[in-house]
């Protein structure tokens, strides 16, 4: 690994700083900007540790607010025409392409993801704008005649009603657009409450649906450092009707304990531990350039990250030689430097967590190809890591990593490939690498998880249903499937005279 040096230039200061002068700071509440009743929060770049700025903290009552607002604006936005609701989020997405770049360096420097794969976030994101905004026109219903002859059945649809969209830190742009987007083309009011870590980039987002002409109360953005204090009495308020969550699995089952007291509609987008199997008839070249992708884009920080490499015996050795080679050559920097492929960890916490689970694999007998260390200096780095001979028992195989750590074991036969891969609790993706057609049919129906990228590192797209089976959640953000999440069949039977 080839760490980058050197500051930011002058320009590149100056036009960071003029950036975050753009980014609201309040709490976006009714079309308004309000401050919040805590004491501010400090947002960090995590490749200095310097700070980028402050912002509201909402308390208690900032939330009941939010809340209000939404619950205000609901039956009016609910009863705007289908088309009005998608040329808004058509304007919206046309706004997003003209500001990518003010929205890439945002994410860059308050994530730390490099500015390349923060411009893919863009066009990524902007993407569910789009999707949905072709979506909202085409909600339908059926009708016909009741079996028995006895009448005409109706089945309609009607938004679920107001809803709370809690997000993590790792996408701040795409897990927004992913939620806002099919919610409001249902015609739901939200409530969104980003990670503490990022809330700048929700923030400029809020702006932008608002010059999109969003009208006021239909989008609430409440940034809080106390997010469990804040969050539990919105979603034991009865006029809460849906709650989406993306995050770890912990924290996602506390949240469907308190969501069944008000039987509230969930979606649950939670932790991951993808395995990624490469058989011994793989393109190796395709299988490590898809590694990479899937477990160094940003930074190995992300759900559908390869955790797990099982890998067929016979080219174990010649795919961790051609993956170290191409890992030793990524260039670690702040992301807005030129050239950086691999920026900072989030925060010290979570470079501390990646040194644990590296140092718990070397003490059950791993063998370090490469990395396993912390680069001197300032941020929140942790060097590519590439590890063989990882114990069954180690950490490294049944936690979610989130960094970029590689950890590879071997298989002989494919009834041990699919055993291996499916020993988790979670179920969010798997990939496979093989050659044979047949065996790529078998993995579809063998691999217990929601997505399968087959001979792909990347999967995501915003025209296809994301989401897990087992431990990783409930529920499917994307696709066809993506809207119904925000959206209740009515049936009505009228009798046949």
């Amino acid at each position: 690994m080839s760490p980058a040096s050197g500051e930011n230039t002058t320009t590149g200061t100056r036009r960071e700083a003029e950036l975050l002068n753009r980014v609201p700071d309040g709490l976006y509440i009714d079309g308004t900007w309000q401050p919040g009743t805590g004491e501010p929060i400090i947002v960090t770049d995590p490749a200095t540790g310097r700070e980028l700025k402050r912002i509201a903290n909402a308390g208690v009552a900032d939330g009941g607010r939010a809340l209000d607002a939404a619950v205000a604006a609901g039956p009016a936005w609910a009863a705007t025409a289908p088309r009005v609701r998608a040329e808004i989020l058509r304007r919206a997405f046309d706004l997003l392409q003209e500001r990518r770049e003010d929205f890439a360096l945002l994410m860059t420097i308050e994530m730390g993801k490099p500015l390349a794969e923060a411009r893919a976030e863009v066009g990524y994101g902007g993407e569910f704008l789009r999707w949905f905004s072709e979506e909202a026109v085409r909600i339908t219903g059926r009708f016909g005649p009741a079996p028995e002859g006895t009448g005409q059945m109706v089945v309609s649809q009607r938004p679920v009603g107001p809803c709370l969209l809690i997000t993590p830190w790792n996408f701040p742009l795409a897990m927004a657009t992913r939620k806002i987007a099919p919610a409001l083309a249902a015609g739901c009011t939200v409530v969104i409450k980003p990670a503490e870590l990022t809330p700048l980039t929700t923030l400029f987002f809020a702006q932008l649906l608002e010059d999109a002409g969003v009208p006021a109360g239909v989008v609430n953005v409440i940034t809080t450092s106390e997010s469990a204090e804040v969050s539990a009495p919105l979603i034991a308020d009865p006029r809460l009707r849906k709650l989406s969550f993306t995050g770890s699995t912990g924290v996602g089952r506390a949240l469907l304990r308190q969501a069944a007291e008000g039987v509230l509609r969930t979606s649950m987008e939670l932790g991951g531990n993808a395995p990624f199997l490469v058989f011994a008839d793989a393109d190796l070249d395709r299988a490590v350039d898809g590694a990479m992708l899937a477990k160094f884009r940003n930074i190995g920080q992300a759900c559908t990250a390869a955790n797990r490499f099982i890998v067929h015996a016979s080219v174990a050795e010649e795919f961790a030689r051609r993956l170290v080679a191409r890992v030793e050559a990524l260039r670690i920097g702040r992301g807005t430097e030129p050239d950086v492929t691999i920026g900072p960890l989030v925060n010290d916490a979570a470079v501390a967590n990646t040194e644990k689970l590296v140092s718990d694999a070397l003490d059950r007998g791993a063998t370090l190809l490469t990395g396993g260390f912390r680069p001197e200096g300032p941020g929140s780095f942790y060097a590519p890591t590439v590890l063989t001979d990882v114990a069954a028992d180690s950490d490294l195989l049944r936690q979610e990593i989130f960094g970029p750590v590689v950890g590879i074991v071997t298989f002989t036969e494919e009834d041990e490939a699919i055993r291996l891969a499916n020993d988790t609790e979670y179920g969010l993706i798997s990939y496979v690498f093989t050659e044979n057609i047949a065996r790529g049919q078998r993995m579809i129906a063998g691999l217990d998880t929601g997505m399968m990228g087959l001979n792909t590192g990347l999967v995501s797209n915003a025209a296809a249903p994301f989401g897990g089976v087992k431990q990783s959640g409930l529920g499917r953000e994307g696709g066809l499937e993506g809207i119904h999440e925000y959206l209740s069949p009515k049936y009505t039977l009228i009798p046949a005279s």
